[in-house]
């Protein structure tokens, strides 16, 4: 991998969570329920779309990330940045981790 295409999958993981942080709250705010689907739809899409679509990610030899450790990772970081409480976060780090694991775990038995 070369400083480029680094400093562009850096660029691509910080665009997904803080877009997550700049629009879903307003959408669900602005439309209800909805909005959160809304949501997901093009938030989601759209991001996909442009760091796998267009290639602003590089993934290169046996390291596979998903979108959604980018996005838990930079929603706690901004969260705790702001003086968020993180110890109430615990339990959904562990739901979270132990999700992850039966999911690659999954995909190993797939893939």
């Amino acid at each position: 991998m070369t400083i480029q295409q680094a400093i562009a999958t850096v660029v691509g993981a910080f665009i997904f969570p803080f877009v997550i942080r700049m629009m879903w709250g307003k959408m669900v705010d602005s439309w209800g329920p909805i909005g959160g689907w809304v949501a997901a739809a093009m938030i989601v899409g759209t991001i996909w779309t442009l760091n796998h679509g267009v290639g602003l990610m590089t993934q290169s030899g046996d390291v596979w990330v998903d979108m959604g450790l980018a996005a838990g990772v930079g929603v706690f970081v901004a969260s705790a940045a702001r003086g968020g409480k993180i110890g109430k976060a615990k339990g959904n780090i562990l739901a979270a981790v132990v999700g992850g694991l039966i999911g690659g775990l999954l995909l190993s038995f797939i893939l």
